[in-house]
């Protein structure tokens, strides 16, 4: 039985990243947002927000723990009082043929007892736009974009209704941008016709934020929607008339002392230049996975180099290579153990950092961020200020001090990034 309780829409993110980044879009529109790090061990309370997001860390999980996951946090939400339930996966469609976006929709649409599911990965604000089913990064089609390189999903078509086909037991439709510029007529027509040959899944084109908006009015009703961050952030001004935009809670940073980290842990094309950008400043190591898998010299080795910076230096420990390096390092380890190391790695570096005065940590990478925020031991993150579109600073308490985070996605934010962040906090 669910609770009376001021939630309406709960979010499932599949990583870290992607739960920051769709609570601060959400945030912009001035409805309480709550963040919550994995599912909720305590019971629903009173601190329940009007819009939940529950972060996991079940990207790259097998398909079997990737759907519980997300049914423990449907679940919870439901229980919370959720009236609607938003899927959150990259807007570059981050999958292999198994899934997991498919799969965990699918579930979760089973769950629900939802007939459609609507799936709009596409972010204009930062490039990422569909057209006639086929995903775009910056006007470059996915499949020629450097996420073909990506270590862990790497992604070899463009064409957003083959990606989702093999990950689904249901018929995959495309709700294309000539129904969605036709207006509202054209779009009921579309959809009609889909739903009479019996197709559930429904990929919708998106170019530009009013493609974004006529999409919206049209479903936003629905049961269960998916998507990346922006069509999510459609949703508010439907859920919650009136009320956009009329306070901005983000403003409200808290002042966090102590020391600054940067640690990069993805590969992306644009966090490799912001690697470089900032490494050009100094104080900076790099994580070499080959290295680490010979014992236990190198980590010791980068802990005594960390402990040796300055404070107010704002290190940064970087593992962002390039393809072909990262390639060798699958090789010779495989793609799971070199992955984990770098994972594990980082976050025992986290860790330590904080025992040690650090209090401010900028993460670039999904995975990493995943690591991170869990040896931190962090449950809950409030959205603080945008850094970049889709890159908050967030805060948590821990042992009675603030600690700050920023999370990014690995191809979010500009070449300055890293030392924009610091900029945003000060």
């Amino acid at each position: 039985m669910k609770r009376e309780t001021a939630l309406r829409l709960g979010c499932i993110a599949d990583d870290f990243t992607g739960a920051t980044d769709i609570a601060s879009l959400l945030a912009r529109s001035g409805v309480a947002v709550g963040l919550r790090i994995g599912v909720p061990e305590a019971s629903v309370d009173d601190s329940v927000a009007e819009i939940e997001v529950i972060a996991l860390k079940c990207r790259n999980e097998p398909v079997e723990r990737a759907v519980a996951q997300a049914r423990s946090a449907a679940d919870w939400l439901r229980e919370a009082g959720a009236e609607q339930l938003y899927w959150k996966y990259c807007s570059t469609f981050d999958s292999t043929a198994e899934g997991n976006i498919g799969p965990v929709a699918e579930a979760l649409a089973d769950a629900l007892a939802a007939r459609r599911v609507v799936y709009c990965p596409a972010f204009p604000e930062n490039g990422r736009t569909s057209y006639f089913g086929n995903l775009f990064v910056n006007g470059v089609r996915l499949d020629e974009s450097p996420m073909k390189d990506h270590p862990l999903t790497p992604m070899r078509d463009a064409d957003l209704t083959r990606l989702l086909a093999p990950q689904v037991s249901g018929g995959v439709g495309l709700l294309d941008i000539a129904a969605l510029r036709g207006g509202k007529a054209a779009v009921s027509a579309c959809l009609a016709k889909l739903d009479e040959r019996g197709i559930r899944h429904v990929v919708a084109d998106a170019i530009a934020e009013e493609d974004l908006r006529e999409l919206a009015e049209a479903v936003w009703q629905d049961a269960l929607l998916t998507g990346g961050s922006a069509f999510a952030a459609e949703l508010p001004r439907h859920r919650f008339p009136g009320q956009r935009e009329d306070h901005d809670e983000r403003e409200q940073m808290p002042t966090v002392a102590g020391g600054t980290l940067v640690l990069s842990g993805s590969c992306s094309a644009m966090t490799r230049r912001q690697v470089e950008t900032y490494r050009q400043r100094g104080s900076a190591y790099r994580l070499d996975p080959l290295a680490l898998a010979e014992g236990d010299g190198e980590r010791r080795k980068l802990l005594e180099w960390l402990d040796a910076q300055p404070r107010d230096a704002a290190p940064m420990i970087y593992a962002s290579a390039e393809p072909g390096a990262v390639k060798r390092a699958q090789q010779h380890l495989g793609a799971e153990r070199a992955g984990q190391l770098v994972e594990s790695t980082l976050a025992d570096i986290a860790a330590h950092a904080f025992e040690n005065g650090v209090r401010r940590f900028i993460v670039a990478g999904g995975e990493t961020a995943g690591a991170v925020t869990q040896a931190l031991g962090v449950s809950r993150l409030r959205v603080g200020r945008e850094i970049a579109a889709g890159v908050p600073w967030t805060f948590a308490r821990r042992d009675g001090v603030d600690i700050a985070l920023a999370l990014k996605s690995g191809n979010f934010g500009d070449e300055a990034f890293f030392s924009k962040a610091q900029e945003v906090l000060r």
